[in-house]
């Protein structure tokens, strides 16, 4: 295990707290999963290779934390090379605790979404079907690029809900055993300029869909039922200059915050390099090698969300 500390400064402006940004520095991490477990905030990201010239991620780690200030990374919780029926790409996860275990979704080949089970939050989580969970075939499915992403979501009257997809927001009702569903897939509607990345929390009895937008900005709607319809409510995030964007939200001893990520630590690293705005500039490099970051966020008397200001 290794053990490092980023400093969370006390100090308040208005609505927004300082935050030492991005807060992983000794690798390149993505598309952070945040959950509490047992009075631990673990962090589920994907890792961009040192090298990366694409988004060609082969594993995944585990990072935790007790007071946002130190953080330890527990090593590889999941290698794609120990999921058979898997080719390529270990992409953005998530996991959730339920049964006495932890449930760690995590999608591949762009095509699949895959469930790996373990008996402790930081692994090490082993593949019980041998076989995805729910792939861009499956009857229902309506994906016409990667079916990526997946979020997972436990209810109040502990339903469990998994939410999936690009451009078109899939969601299935997960069984009690947390590895099979119900083998019906709903669309979920009321979603605005929806690209990936959906992610649901719940607050004072509303559902929160938040989402990266075709715009790369991240955005949210809000609505009395965790499948809908949505009612689209505004942006949360400005674009990153890592061009792509996945973010979760997450409260933590009384106080909510959004992790996300950007490409600030490879620039950091490599000063020679003209910062240019994600990609598709004239002369700028891809930014597959990214960063996550976190910072507070704030809700308004009428349960919508404010802005999240990225801090450094």
């Amino acid at each position: 295990m290794k053990y490092f500390t980023t400093f969370f400064l006390t100090l308040t402006i208005g609505s927004i707290s300082l935050a030492q940004n991005p807060f992983i520095t000794h690798m390149y991490t993505a598309d952070p999963s945040a959950r509490v477990f047992n009075d631990t905030l673990y962090v589920y990201p994907s890792h961009d290779p040192d090298n990366a010239d694409w988004f060609d991620m082969v594993d995944w780690h585990v990072f935790s934390t007790t007071d946002m200030v130190n953080w330890t990374d527990h090593g590889v919780a999941l290698d794609i090379k120990d999921v058979k029926w898997a080719e390529k790409y270990a992409w953005a996860p998530d996991c959730i605790q339920a049964n006495g275990k932890y449930y760690f979704y995590f999608p591949t080949d762009q095509f699949h979404i895959g469930v790996a089970v373990g008996d402790k939050p930081t692994g090490p989580f082993v593949d019980p079907l041998r076989k995805p969970l729910i792939s861009m075939n499956t009857k229902g499915v309506v994906c016409n690029r990667d079916f990526i992403d997946p979020g997972v979501f436990i209810d109040d009257d502990g339903q469990a809900y998994l939410y999936m997809g690009q451009l078109v927001v899939n969601a299935i009702k997960l069984n009690k055993d947390m590895i099979s569903y119900d083998g019906k897939v709903h669309l979920l509607e009321g979603t605005d300029d929806f690209f990936e990345a959906s992610w649901m929390h719940k607050y004072k009895g509303k559902y929160y869909l938040s989402y990266v937008g075709t715009s790369g900005e991240i955005k949210y709607c809000m609505s009395d039922n965790p499948l809908g319809p949505f009612e689209y409510k505004g942006v949360i995030l400005e674009k990153m200059n890592s061009g792509t964007n996945h973010h979760s939200i997450v409260e933590y001893q009384g106080q909510w915050y959004m992790f996300y990520h950007n490409s600030d630590l490879y620039y950091r690293n490599h000063p020679e390099v003209e910062e240019k705005f994600g990609w598709g500039h004239e002369g700028s490099p891809h930014p597959f090698r990214r960063s996550i970051c976190f910072d507070t966020l704030y809700y308004n008397e009428d349960g919508t969300i404010q802005q999240v200001i990225p801090t450094k």
